[in-house]
């Protein structure tokens, strides 16, 4: 059974990597693909009677069809809304690369799922803390990555430069997803189009603007990677 591991970021936050992570889990249970969706780091969570929770996480369990408890899908959930390393200093629970790396080794030995979604936080050097960066974790893992790109003014430096920074980092991307995220973006076929020329790996979808989005919505614009 051929096993798919991916490592999902984006250009910025709030730029649709969990949908659009979703998405991608739905679309290989579609085909018939066992699955299964981790959010190892996640910051900005609500108390509930089972503890916190995390919207973005329970996202992705809606759409695995491996169903963990949910402590192995979202090891470390930190309740403000704010940087993970800082949300993680303000409780004296410091964050390492090791410590997720170790939780994510976990599951992943013992879990035979066909297609792996790992999504990050943030865009790609969001800290740990004051020397390592989230970066690490797919760099240890030795994941392929899929880069989300916020459709918005700006998006194409910021999609090179986090091109520029996996690859520096020694890992390949493998497909990118063009989210847009402003409707009322100016050029946006003229930006799509100066993207398609300068990332040269397959685009996975053009996903338009959706004033409210679901999995199912956004999955009809997704092609699976490949591999």
């Amino acid at each position: 059974m051929s096993r798919q591991r991916f490592f999902i970021t984006g250009t910025d936050t709030d730029v649709g990597k969990t949908i659009c992570t979703a998405a991608l889990l739905h679309k290989a249970k579609l085909a018939s693909k066992t699955t299964l969706g981790l959010k190892p780091l996640a910051a900005g969570c609500e108390e509930t009677e089972h503890g916190l929770r995390n919207a973005d996480a329970l996202a992705l369990m809606a759409q695995s069809t491996e169903q963990l408890p949910y402590e192995q899908v979202n090891p470390v959930a930190l309740k403000e809304a704010i940087a993970p390393h800082i949300a993680a200093e303000r409780l004296n629970k410091p964050l390492s690369a090791a410590r997720l790396v170790g939780y994510l080794r976990g599951v992943l030995m013992i879990n035979r799922a066909e297609f792996i979604c790992i999504e990050g936080a943030g865009g790609w050097r969001v800290p740990l803390n004051a020397k390592e960066t989230l970066a690490e974790v797919p760099k240890d893992l030795k994941l392929p990555v899929i880069l989300v790109v916020g459709m918005k003014l700006g998006c194409i430096n910021h999609a090179m430069l986090t091109m520029e920074a996996i690859h520096r980092d020694g890992l390949n991307v493998v497909g990118w997803i063009a989210n847009r995220i402003d409707n009322d973006m100016d050029a946006y076929e003229e930006n799509l189009d100066s993207l398609k020329k300068q990332i040269r790996v397959p685009c996975l979808g053009e996903v338009p603007y959706l004033s409210d989005p679901s999995v199912e919505a956004v999955a009809q614009y997704l092609t699976l990677p490949e591999g």
